[in-house]
């Protein structure tokens, strides 16, 4: 078992700078690989960026170049780091993470944080 807790949303202006961060309790987190998806308001989840335990990682073309994934097993923890956002990428954003890696195949992954509010606008 696995609880996740996404934090470090918020408001942002176009071409600004956020991480999140996903914090991890109850199981040997550097076993699991954690995804990151998002949620746009009426639209369906999509896959952002994986990494998986041994550091193999993935990210979705609209935000190749913009953001960067990355783990730190010590601390329990996976970082989202956005930059030059977009009013596009505004959406809730999940951390999710499975002991297999699937890559931004949703379905796969078995623990799901909250969620964390992230709002690009002028």
């Amino acid at each position: 078992q696995l609880e996740l807790v996404e934090s470090g949303g918020g408001l942002v202006q176009p071409g600004g700078t956020l991480t999140l961060s996903c914090v991890a309790t109850g199981d040997a987190f550097e076993t699991y690989a954690i995804g990151w998806f998002r949620q746009a308001p009426g639209k369906g989840r999509e896959g952002i960026s994986s990494i998986s335990s041994g550091g193999k990682i993935t990210y979705r073309d609209s935000v190749k170049g913009r953001f960067t994934v990355a783990r730190d097993n010590a601390k329990n923890t996976a970082y989202l780091q956005m930059s030059s956002l977009q009013i596009e990428d505004t959406a809730i954003y999940y951390c999710s993470a499975d002991t297999q890696w699937s890559g931004l195949n949703e379905w796969a992954y078995d623990y799901w944080g909250q969620g964390t509010q992230v709002t690009v606008s002028s």
